[in-house]
């Protein structure tokens, strides 16, 4: 092809130097020459033809290779993406039932301890419940028992002042001339007999008063402990609901 190229140059450069033929717009070229150049493009082209047919039959069999390395590239690609999806799929089941199953032991665990804390804070209501009623009962067995000797004291202590006066009375009313001290003196007797009395039954008020109160402060007790109690165990399910979520 470079000689056709060549010779073409060649033949361009006689024509553009050759003497015009006045009047006309032709020119006068050396014939030979021309002929010349003729007979070797003649010559050449069949060459350069074959050859241009090889480049041709040789890009067709590079295209032919590329476009089957391409292919094969495709494939080869294809079938390792399609095994990484496979694999980061299978990746993120296993991932996805670790989780899930880490999940449902920490549900498991945390229910089993917000059950045991839920169980504990029963038992010792439960006990603070019983400890209170029997100090309840105790206590007021004990007000009761020493209210009861307390008004029985006070009623003996007054029948045997009532006797003693009415007994005194008789004595001094026997005896005429002491008649008004006699008389006096047993409503002094009687008068202080009512006043011990009351006495004793507001000793036993103020008693059996200190008793109800200090049952009242231990109630007063055992009512916040059980309301720290419901706290920490509403503390701690609301935790594991958090923990859950």
């Amino acid at each position: 092809m470079y000689r056709v190229f060549e010779a073409l140059d060649e033949l361009g450069s006689i024509v553009e130097e050759a003497r015009g033929v006045p009047m006309t717009a032709g020119c006068v070229v050396p014939r030979g020459d021309v002929l010349e150049l003729i007979d070797d493009i003649r010559d050449a082209i069949p060459g350069e033809l074959d050859d241009a047919q090889d480049v041709l039959d040789a890009r067709d069999s590079v295209l032919n290779e590329a476009k089957e390395h391409a292919d094969s590239m495709v494939s080869s690609a294809t079938a390792e993406a399609e095994s990484l999806v496979s694999h980061a799929r299978a990746e993120a089941d296993r991932l996805l039932a670790d989780a899930k199953g880490q999940a449902d032991r920490m549900v498991a665990e945390a229910r089993g301890h917000s059950e045991r804390m839920l169980g504990e804070a029963r038992e010792e209501a439960a006990r603070l419940s019983a400890t209170a009623k029997r100090e309840f009962e105790t206590a007021t067995s004990r007000a009761q028992a020493e209210c009861d000797r307390l008004v029985e004291n006070g009623n003996a202590a007054y029948e045997k002042a009532v006797q003693e006066g009415i007994k005194e009375q008789q004595r001094l009313v026997s005896q005429n001339e002491v008649v008004t001290s006699a008389r006096a003196e047993a409503t002094r007797l009687i008068d202080s007999a009512h006043a011990e009395a009351d006495r004793m039954r507001g000793e036993c008020d103020i008693y059996v008063d200190a008793k109800l109160a200090e049952f009242e402060d231990f109630l007063n007790g055992t009512l916040r402990s059980i309301n720290r109690g419901r706290h920490q165990l509403r503390t701690a399910a609301g935790t594991h609901d958090y923990a859950t979520r």
